[in-house]
């Protein structure tokens, strides 16, 4: 069987690609699992300057395995951070190569900036599928693209193509389909020109700017997603889990 996740490592660059085209990388426990692992171990290794999270086409992240989701709901994990990789010291790079989907979307805003390719879309369908965030959506988006174009996606489940995600701030660029991931390597290899620690310093210092805000919304957005969780029904999903993505698979 084809592992979930897949690394490649070129000059002080990792490529992160997560594996499961034939659900459009849904997060099912095994690949929840193994993005933060992976992603913590690169950000210790010293040979690894830079890295760079995509998806195998034809999406970036279709959101939590709703299959799965709807036979067993969502399991606990104990190492659960307020952000998808927790805090990592090296630089992070979205490639957007597809649909980036609720949980999927939230991996987008956990890195340090993104480049999309024209297929790109993002959509936020927590509130449609019945699940709330918990890794940090209510803060990072509408740092991203303001309040009120956050709530616009949050509330209507609506997706937004890369040309609007451009014009909104979500994404720094946008790139021809296939020139995606070597147009992040370009950055990557730019990044890894600047010398460490400096590179490693001007991004804590980001981090800190931003923590006094953030660290609070983030602690609320994670206990009114505990407390929604509670009354999570499995059986109400598996039943409109169809409908759902029959409406995303008319936006896109």
């Amino acid at each position: 069987m084809a592992a979930v996740l897949t690394t490649e490592i070129t000059d002080g660059v990792a490529v992160v690609t997560m594996n499961r085209p034939e659900a459009r990388n849904a997060l099912n426990t095994e690949l929840r699992r193994a993005i933060p692992t992976r992603l913590r171990e690169l950000d210790a290794d010293p040979a690894v300057r830079v890295m760079i999270l995509t998806g195998a086409d034809p999406a970036f992240c279709a959101g939590l395995d709703l299959k799965e989701l709807g036979s067993s709901g969502l399991s606990a994990d104990p190492d659960a951070t307020p952000l998808p990789f927790g805090s990592l010291t090296k630089p992070l790079v979205g490639a957007i190569n597809g649909a980036a989907v609720t949980g999927g979307f939230e991996l987008a805003l956990g890195c340090d900036f993104l480049i999309a390719s024209e297929r790109a879309t993002f959509a936020d369908t927590h509130a449609r599928v019945g699940v709330m965030p918990g890794w940090g959506l209510t803060v990072l988006l509408p740092q991203a693209i303001g309040i009120r174009r956050a709530r616009q996606m949050s509330f209507t489940g609506n997706y937004v193509d890369a040309s609007t995600a451009l014009a909104w701030g979500l994404v720094n660029e946008v790139v021809p389909h296939d020139r995606l991931v070597s147009r992040a390597c370009e950055l990557a290899a730019d990044m890894v020109t600047v010398p460490e620690a400096g590179l490693g310093a001007i991004k804590g210092a980001y981090r800190t700017a931003a923590a006094g805000v953030d660290d609070g919304a983030l602690d609320a957005e994670r206990r009114y997603s505990r407390e929604w969780m509670r009354r999570f029904d499995p059986d109400t999903l598996a039943a409109n889990r169809e409908a759902i993505q029959r409406r995303g698979s008319a936006q896109v």
